[in-house]
């Protein structure tokens, strides 16, 4: 239970009363309903245009209607024109000299949501939370006096849900012709009617003013009103019971109702009032103040979407460069690798050619060597037989005469012992070196015979080859 300074101070810090004293002789008055005595004090409190003073106002009647008022500590104007004293002048346009509202971000004190700090439109900033601190004192979305409390079947902030309420609720009781309030928080619509470079157009309801009825029946859902703020505006609307509404109303300083403004977003956490009206309207007089606030801020809103177009025209052109410049890269560098791999090809390939190049080169030196080394043994041997053969003999009863035929047609004759073997014979056929062949055999004709290995030691008598003896050199396959 929130004790009495705490309601003291959240009453402070809601109506910007100073006077402590003066809190507490109200919130007595109201039997400490903190709820009831903010509600009664917003809306009998208010003092009306011909009774305050304004501040840094500027407004042009134009024919039955209200006035426009601001707050001098935060709305700025120029060019502002004087105001006719006639009770009932209209709203004039702010010539786009416009009111800028600074976004303060209040800050929530403890578990008991004492606000410190300005109220102001930065309340937006921290809505969760205040919510929330609505809620531990009695004000919060869907709580009433008895505790009781609806759950929404989808998960929505509390500023959606305030606002999904309040359409769904003025549709119930003025049907389905009226603008299209958007069903989301202020701040969320701010941001949508900047994206689509609208204004957007602010409704204040208040359910128990006399007016609100007829306004929104005659005014707010009239066909050409709510046509003519469908196309040209993003429409926005809360019930001071609300959370959000009720911070809008403190915001913009309404004073009397109905309330209607035209706000549009600026920099630096800052909204640009360009219009406000209070008190009922016709749909005509309302028509022309929107009319006029339109036409005088199309050039902003123009120059806003040019710049828009203009960055993502740039940001699409950069995009574009950026997109080149890869596919360049990308192209030089597949043509980079491609150069290196043709390289590394190349080389590689060149490596192997040197390699096989020094294999045969190698190859080449080894069976010349082989074959020098083969030679030399072959004119070893060549010579070791020759010596073994001795002195050839001279003619005699004993010595055979032997003639060797060779497969070239060449032929080579020579002397034996009669006593001396085949071998003796191989000994001397090799020692000449007129064959290619290292495996032969010696053969005779008539009768034909062949001298293999079983008879070469034989003597050339035993062999029957004395006197004489003609063999032929038959390589052997």
């Amino acid at each position: 239970m929130v004790d009495v300074a705490d309601k003291v101070a959240y009453f402070q810090a809601i109506t910007g009363l100073e006077d402590s004293d003066l809190c507490t002789e109200i919130l007595a008055a109201h039997g400490w309903d903190l709820e009831l005595a903010i509600s009664n004090y917003t809306s009998t409190n208010a003092v009306s245009p011909e009774e305050e003073p304004l501040v840094g106002t500027s407004s042009t009647g134009v024919g039955g209607g209200a006035s426009v008022r601001s707050s001098g500590s935060e709305l700025r104007e120029a060019s502002v024109r004087p105001l006719p004293n006639s009770s009932n002048a209209v709203a004039g346009p702010p010539g786009l000299a416009w009111k800028l509202i600074t976004l303060p971000i209040s800050v929530i004190s403890g578990s008991l949501g004492l606000i410190s700090g300005a109220i102001g439109l930065g309340l937006w900033a921290a809505g969760g939370v205040l919510s929330y601190s609505l809620g531990v004192v009695g004000l919060g979305h869907g709580s009433g006096r008895n505790g009781d409390s609806s759950t929404p079947l989808v998960s929505v902030s509390a500023a959606a849900a305030e606002a999904m309420e309040f359409v769904a609720g003025f549709e119930r009781d003025y049907g389905s012709r009226r603008p299209n309030f958007v069903s989301e928080g202020f701040m969320d619509a701010l941001q949508r009617s900047r994206n689509e470079f609208k204004l957007l157009f602010v409704y204040l309801h208040s359910p128990d003013h006399q007016d609100t009825p007829s306004f929104c029946e005659r005014t707010l859902c009239s066909e050409v009103l709510a046509a003519f703020v469908n196309e040209n505006f993003v429409s926005w609307g809360g019930s001071i019971r609300s959370s959000e509404g009720f911070k809008m109303s403190n915001s913009l300083k309404a004073s009397r109702f109905p309330f209607c403004a035209v706000v549009m977003a600026a920099t630096n956490q800052r909204i640009a009032l360009l219009q406000q009206v209070e008190g009922p309207k016709t749909p005509e007089e309302l028509l022309t103040v929107l009319q006029r606030v339109l036409e005088e801020s199309a050039p902003v809103l123009v120059t806003a979407r040019l710049d828009a177009e203009e960055r993502r025209s740039n940001i699409r052109l950069r995009e574009e460069q950026d997109a080149a410049y890869r596919a360049a890269l990308e192209a030089d560098q597949a043509r980079e690798r491609q150069r290196k791999e043709e390289q590394e090809r190349l080389e590689r390939e060149a490596a192997e050619a040197e390699r096989k190049r020094k294999e045969e080169e190698e190859a080449r030196e080894r069976a010349a060597r082989e074959a020098e080394e083969k030679a030399a043994a072959l004119a070893r041997i060549r010579e070791e037989k020759a010596l073994s053969l001795g002195a050839e003999p001279d003619k005699g009863p004993n010595v055979t005469q032997v003639l060797v035929r060779f497969p070239a047609g060449e032929r080579k004759e020579r002397r034996f012992h009669s006593t001396a073997t085949i071998q003796a014979v191989y000994d001397y056929v090799d020692s000449l070196g007129c064959l290619d062949v290292e495996n032969y055999s010696l053969v005779s004709n008539f009768p034909r015979v062949v001298y293999g290995p079983e008879k070469l030691a034989l003597s050339l008598k035993e062999a029957g080859l004395h006197p004489q003896a003609s063999l032929f050199v038959e390589p052997n396959s």
